[in-house]
């Protein structure tokens, strides 16, 4: 069973972004699942497109040109078009490694650790279908905005699924999400500058006062998207973990999202946070 507030409880869990990915290894593949196991993330993010056959696969949306060389995306593919691709590597070299479905994945981490389930808003039916079909409700973490329509629809559909909201900039709902008919955790903080709530020692103890957890987004998707006020990932490679990861920790953050998840588990686990 994977109670992530049981697993908050003594220590800062670290959430690896598309799994661990580099040279070879594309990311939101199988192999950069099992690295980021061998590297000791608690959690895996990944990411769900769909076929035009309705097949679910571990994309991230949008990024064919990116990974695939496709100007066609996934959602406009058939399953033989999505198959015959290979994904690029870091140099953007084709690799072996084809589209996997989102059903291996979760065969793949099935016991091993909490899947973050991302773009779920695309396709929740379907995605709580895969999930209950390979019996790992407990195993499964998605999120949505801070919505009215969403709660609604996790309250008929996954009110025993792990929910938590993405919480941008403010966070308008957790207290009341709180004593919904949900299994409601707390909220991804997404914010842009210093004095945001997010930023505060306060924000995160009110919310443990309130049984929620929070998760902070430390990855650089781009530089002009600002997940965490600056207290990133690249401030590690910067020899500045401690404005970064270390800020965030000491916040009173219980989840961190990262692409160094052996980097931040060392870090933390050298600060006493894990």
């Amino acid at each position: 069973m994977f109670d992530l507030r049981e697993m908050c409880s003594d220590k800062v869990l670290v959430a690896a972004h598309r799994g661990t990915w580099a040279g070879n290894i594309p990311c939101n593949t199988l192999m950069s699942y099992r690295a980021a196991l061998s590297e000791g993330a608690d959690i895996v993010e990944l990411d769900v497109s769909r076929s035009l056959d309705g097949t679910l696969y571990c994309f991230h949306p949008k990024m064919e040109p990116v990974f695939l060389k496709s100007e066609k995306l996934i959602a406009q593919m058939h399953d033989d078009e999505v198959r015959a691709l290979h994904l690029a590597n870091a140099e953007g070299a084709e690799t072996q490694y084809s589209v996997p479905l989102f059903d291996e994945a979760l065969e793949e981490l099935k016991g091993k650790c909490v899947i973050n389930i991302d773009k779920f808003p695309f396709y929740p039916e379907e995605i709580i279908r895969a999930v209950r079909r390979h019996d790992m409700a407990d195993q499964a973490l998605v999120k949505t905005d801070q919505e009215e329509k969403w709660y609604q629809l996790m309250e008929q559909l996954a009110p025993d699924i792990a929910y938590m909201t993405f919480a941008r900039d403010t966070d308008r709902d957790s207290e009341m999400l709180s004593s919904r008919a949900l299994h409601y955790l707390g909220a991804e903080a997404l914010f842009k500058t210093p004095e945001s709530e997010f930023n505060t020692p306060e924000y995160h103890e009110r919310m443990h006062r309130l049984g929620l957890l929070t998760w902070a987004n430390a990855i650089v998707f781009n530089y002009k998207t600002v997940h965490s006020a600056g207290h990133t990932d690249d401030l590690y490679t910067m020899g500045r973990p401690d404005e970064g990861w270390g800020h965030l920790a000491a916040l009173g953050y219980n989840m961190i999202q990262t692409d160094w998840a052996g980097p931040c588990i060392r870090y933390l686990t050298e600060k006493g946070y894990r």
